[in-house]
């Protein structure tokens, strides 16, 4: 069985780290997988990516140039929007030339390739989705529009009144594709997305199946408190809360602001806060607490040692699929806390892993974070949290699982 993972980076970003730890999931598996991107940043020499320097420097600036009709609409809004023109033949040549028995599609924007360049690819495609890009027409959450439950237009996103314009152009595009590739198998990292793709008018007819990200549950794992704190030289007599993301203070979708509103109404003293993906921003937000801003990390020991070093992990997206940083806190034995959207339900067991908050509600956000830093079951917690990662999301039970996904596909065919 030969299976090419396909995704724009290797290592840089949410979607390819948890692409890239699927694809080493397989290889331990003894799995003949390969991985292909535009930007490579690893020195995996089962990664291909661009070798020539000219190839190099043209994939820094796709993303540029394929945002290029997006700059039109002044009024869009801070959701990522993928038009998805700007593909080059060489990269289906190059996927057709390796002759996989599964192409396996993650996060394939930024330029990386066109919509019509899936309709030639000649194996049968597993495409994961991290966000609703495959199924909206060009964004990568809706904002709760629901268009892509019709044909979009008047995008929400683009800031668009406009019915015929670049969001119904891209649908009709995807419409053509995906009516003309049939053998694509939709996998929802989450049972939300799951849920979502199978009402859009894009993909409902294809076949769909609901299969997490896998993680390294041996270096995901529990660390030490008291030396973590010593490492990150944070103070051992404080109660520490998490909050990290990609952009994790710039982009309105990761709760930013509903984060802070839920600090002020904290009534424990005894806090402090801990941020990592942002570094202090310049007019930084008074939470009437100590605030240790950590900049972005890079590498899974930092990660584990930072989980380790705090009493709990909040995530207070506001559309979120299958969270990686959720997925890590609670393999790492650090409960967390979310909203009851997206796929956070997937893995927050309310009271049992983390606290689950009512939608958007600010006041239940700062109860959640007091429940759990007072709670007289925190071990309990913390225990049931590492217990959930080991049985759910651990990479061999994920990877023996897509195993039997591609088994399956290869077997119609």
């Amino acid at each position: 069985m030969k299976i090419l993972i396909v995704n724009t980076s290797d290592i840089e970003g949410g979607a390819a780290r948890a692409a890239y730890r699927l694809h080493n999931a397989l290889l331990a598996q003894d799995v003949d997988s390969q991985m292909l991107v535009m930007s490579k940043s690893s020195d995996d020499y089962t990664v291909t990516g661009p070798s020539t320097k000219i190839q190099k420097a043209f994939g820094k600036l796709r993303p540029t140039l394929d945002s290029l009709p997006v700059r039109f609409y002044k009024e869009k809004t801070k959701t990522l929007f993928s038009p998805a023109w700007l593909g080059f033949r060489g990269i289906v040549d190059k996927i057709n030339e390796i002759n996989p028995d599964i192409v396996h599609l993650h996060w394939i924007c930024n330029g990386m390739m066109r919509v019509e360049d899936i309709s030639r690819i000649k194996a049968p495609i597993v495409w994961s989705l991290h966000d609703m890009w495959a199924f909206t027409g060009g964004c990568h959450y809706d904002e709760e529009c629901g268009g892509y439950e019709k044909d979009c237009g008047s995008c929400k996103v683009l800031g668009s009144s406009k019915e015929n314009d670049l969001s119904k152009k891209v649908f009709k595009r995807k419409q053509k594709v995906f009516k003309s590739k049939k053998d694509i198998t939709i996998v929802g990292l989450s049972s939300w997305l799951n849920e979502c793709s199978k009402n859009s008018t894009l993909l409902k007819d294809k076949k769909h199946i609901n299969l997490p990200n896998p993680i390294d549950t041996n270096i995901f794992k529990p660390f030490d408190k008291e030396k973590a704190r010593e490492l990150w030289s944070l103070p051992q007599d404080k109660k520490l809360v998490l909050f990290g993301a990609m952009g994790a203070t710039s982009d309105p979708r990761k709760g930013f602001d509903e984060l802070s509103d839920a600090m002020k109404k904290l009534k424990d003293s005894n806090i402090e806060f801990v941020v990592f993906g942002s570094w202090r921003p310049l007019n930084a937000p008074n939470f009437g607490f100590k605030t240790h801003y950590l900049g972005s990390l890079a590498d899974d020991v930092s990660l584990v040692t930072l989980y380790s070093a705090v009493d709990v992990m909040v995530v207070p997206s506001l559309q979120e699929n299958l969270s990686n940083a959720i997925m890590e806190s609670l393999s790492c034995g650090t409960p967390v806390i979310g909203f009851d959207i997206g796929g956070n339900s997937d893995m927050i067991v309310h009271k049992e892993t983390g606290y689950l908050v009512k939608t958007f509600d600010t006041s239940d956000l700062a109860d959640g974070m007091e429940w759990i830093l007072n709670s007289e079951k925190y071990d309990e917690l913390c225990t049931n949290s590492r217990v959930k990662g080991l049985k759910e999301f651990d990479s061999i039970v994920v990877a023996e699982k897509y195993i039997e996904l591609y088994r399956s596909i290869l077997n119609e065919k």
